[in-house]
């Protein structure tokens, strides 16, 4: 992978100009000394990068300097497909080498187009890390070894051996046949199967991995958007979910739909109910899951069915209601 670093090198200095061997670093994810060593290497090859001293200096290429392009190496044309959501080459440990396939292309414009394409990506944004309400949008932090030995072992065919920390339970050592990758609302996922019988693995939960050198049992083709729908379709209908029919103030609507598992049934307001109000069916995990989530919403919603359910926000907004009925006994009397 040097090759690949030295190439990028060049390539930043030839779009940004003057670099100190720290903001190098920090592009290229390496020490400094290393930054300092691969300058040494270029030098030997005869690309004319040279430092400039002074409390604003750092390294530069000779004016005018020009390579040709390196070729996009495999895992920088896969990130380039990926690309459409940089959240999304996250999830797969791909963001490295979508940063570096990026100064490649960039690189490869001509020269005014150059210019214009810097300035029109200063003006973008892509998934900042906050919110319109300050809420911080958590990111998976995703081991790149473990990673890649996955994407290696799917894209090669051959089986996978994974330890694995589902919830609530110890890690343990598993071997799988690996099927493809799926990242849903930045969370990625590998879809296999074990003995014959479809698992899905959350990607953060896989602690280590190593890749066998057996095939793996798989059909040739597969779809993966179907696989895909038919797993969350069968883990939607399993385990003790609960369905509940519940009015919710439209403006409300996707706080509800956010917090269950699925809906199953969406129509307008019934003949009667209070204008912007949506009926709807959805599950949630559990019977403690549900009451939680519709609590939330506190009079924002209605639930019309199951009755215990309704029972039991009655009674918590009774217990609630009697504890606030009487005077603090932390007030202060007035003077």
């Amino acid at each position: 992978m040097r090759a690949d670093r030295l190439v990028s090198l060049v390539l930043l200095l030839r779009q940004h100009g003057r670099l100190s061997a720290t903001t190098l670093a920090r592009e290229l994810e390496v020490s400094t000394r290393t930054v300092l060593r691969d300058i040494d290497a270029l030098s030997a090859a005869g690309v004319p990068v040279y430092a400039e001293r002074g409390r604003h200096g750092g390294f530069t290429l000779l004016p005018g300097f020009r390579t040709e392009l390196t070729g996009l190496n495999h895992d920088e044309a896969l990130a380039l497909l990926v690309a459409g959501s940089r959240r999304g080459a996250q999830a797969f440990g791909l963001g490295s080498a979508l940063a570096s396939a990026m100064r490649k292309v960039v690189d490869a414009l001509p020269e005014g187009q150059r210019a214009t394409a810097a300035g029109a990506a200063r003006r973008l944004l892509i998934d900042p890390e906050t919110d319109a309400l300050a809420r911080r949008l958590v990111t998976e932090e995703l081991p790149d070894a473990v990673v890649t030995e996955v994407r290696r072992a799917v894209f090669a065919g051959h089986r996978l051996r994974i330890r694995y920390a589902a919830a609530g339970r110890d890690p343990e050592w598993r071997t799988v046949d690996p099927i493809g990758l799926v990242t849903v609302r930045d969370q990625g996922y590998l879809l296999a199967t074990r003995a014959g019988a479809d698992r899905t693995y959350r990607l953060s939960r896989i602690l280590a991995a190593e890749e066998l050198a057996e095939p793996a049992q798989r059909p040739e083709g597969v779809d993966l958007d179907l696989a895909w729908q038919e797993r969350s379709r069968r883990f939607r209908a399993g385990g003790d979910q609960v369905a509940v029919l519940v009015r919710v103030d439209r403006a409300r609507r996707e706080d509800l739909v956010g917090s269950a598992v699925a809906v199953l049934a969406e129509e307008g307001g019934a003949e009667g109910d209070t204008e912007g109000w949506l009926r709807l069916e959805v599950t949630f995990q559990d019977p403690r899951h549900a009451e939680w989530a519709l609590w939330q919403l506190a009079t924002s919603t209605e639930v019309l069915a199951p009755q215990w359910l309704r029972d039991s926000l009655h009674d918590r907004a009774a217990a609630v209601a009697a504890r606030y009925a009487a005077p603090s006994p932390e007030r202060t009397p007035s003077a």
